[in-house]
């Protein structure tokens, strides 16, 4: 049976493979994989990315943004969530959500030895929004710079 929108088999769609991450911090998140569902059925305000994390990779660096909001919700396997507050395990059935301009920084971080799955639910504001990572040297959007990562002290990578 072929699917036609608003329906959507997501093993149709080609995973996003790249990051736009600049290096040393690139290669702690790749290879993931990430399915543009919200994009593929033309959703604008928010997305949504079923993500395949392998074993001893991050989802992004550890971070907070000023105005967009994330969910996610763990489908396969287990990550551990690391935030200000320390480390939880996340297990197939667990959520969480990071709302806009909190401070607290979080990631996914895979320490199994299989595959993790989830859904990444959040809203789009990227030309508002300013991203901060307090674990490494690095900035997104800094004072409205469209779609740049800087360093803190505003140099670009």
């Amino acid at each position: 049976m072929s699917l036609r929108l608003p329906a959507l088999d997501p093993a149709t769609l080609e995973p996003r493979t790249d990051s736009g991450y600049p290096e040393p911090y690139r290669s702690r998140v790749l290879p993931r994989e990430k399915r543009q569902l919200g994009k593929a059925i033309g959703l604008q305000q928010f997305g949504v990315n079923l993500t395949t994390l392998p074993p001893g990779k991050e989802s992004s660096m550890r971070h907070w943004h000023t105005r967009e909001e994330e969910f996610v919700y763990v489908l396969e396997g287990e990550v551990v969530l690391v935030t200000d507050a320390g480390e939880q395990l996340l297990r197939a059935g667990c959520c969480a959500g990071f709302p806009p301009g909190s401070g607290d920084g979080h990631q996914l971080i895979n320490r199994s030895d299989q595959p993790a799955v989830y859904l990444e639910v959040g809203t789009r504001d990227d030309d508002a929004d300013e991203v901060f990572y307090p674990d490494v040297d690095m900035l997104y959007n800094p004072a409205g710079q469209r779609r740049k990562f800087t360093r803190r002290d505003g140099t670009p990578y």
